[in-house]
């Protein structure tokens, strides 16, 4: 689950997108890849990126939630993510958590869901941290919902899975991946340190992308 949420992004005060996995609907893995290798270790199944924000992995209790949640937002989301044109039924948002599940035990897709204790139940936005852009690194994609933009979840639930993935082993780079007119969605990563390495050409999924995207990279601070 960029951004908010696992990639394509948009304006500044709209949604932030960036790099959600699953072209049919939200939070689901990424398509297997030659370099999908499984991650030693996993990242701790509950984050608190902040007072009051949880992160926590996707489970088959919180399908329903997940559901209404992308329903509402449908409009915020559709621009920049392919897997948005279409509203989702409970029944495909429940067999993408059960897949979703499968990736995090195989280690190529760790997918959570964005929670206020302010709001006990409801599900605000989904990140993930996704192994398929080579070893050694992981990518964050993400996507928070249109009430809750400009609060700064985005930026602490990034900050937050960029230490979760520097605290596994073997990874030193972390990605984050948005199309250059989704604004907001690379604010976030400039604000987190990400440098932006290079911006490549790319396919045309969703209405609001432009054929480019930004790749935002952080490296793995050496060690003392």
């Amino acid at each position: 689950m960029n951004h908010v949420m696992p990639s394509p992004c948009g304006a500044a005060s709209g949604p932030l997108p960036s790099s959600v996995p699953g072209a049919s609907a939200p939070g689901a893995p990424a398509p297997a890849l030659a370099h999908d290798v499984p991650a030693p270790g996993r990242p701790p199944e509950l984050l608190r990126p902040a007072a009051g924000i949880t992160l926590s992995r996707r489970s088959p209790d919180r399908s329903p939630a997940l559901n209404a949640a992308v329903r509402a937002d449908l409009d915020h989301l559709r621009p920049w993510l392919e897997w948005a044109a279409e509203a989702p039924t409970l029944a495909r948002t429940a067999e993408l958590t059960e897949a979703g599940m499968a990736a995090w035990e195989a280690g190529t897709d760790f997918i959570y869901l964005v929670g206020l204790d302010a709001e006990p139940g409801r599900v605000i936005g989904s990140f993930g941290l996704h192994r398929r852009i080579g070893p050694g690194a992981l990518e964050i994609g993400y996507w928070v919902g249109t009430e809750h933009v400009g609060r700064g979840i985005a930026t602490a639930s990034a900050r937050a899975l960029t230490g979760a993935a520097f605290a596994l082993p073997g990874i030193h780079r972390v990605e984050i991946h948005c199309d250059p007119a989704n604004t907001a969605s690379a604010a976030v990563a400039r604000r987190l340190g990400f440098r932006l390495d290079r911006t490549v050409d790319a396919p045309v999924r969703a209405p609001g992308e432009t054929g480019r995207k930004q790749i935002w990279v952080q490296e793995r601070p050496p060690t003392p």
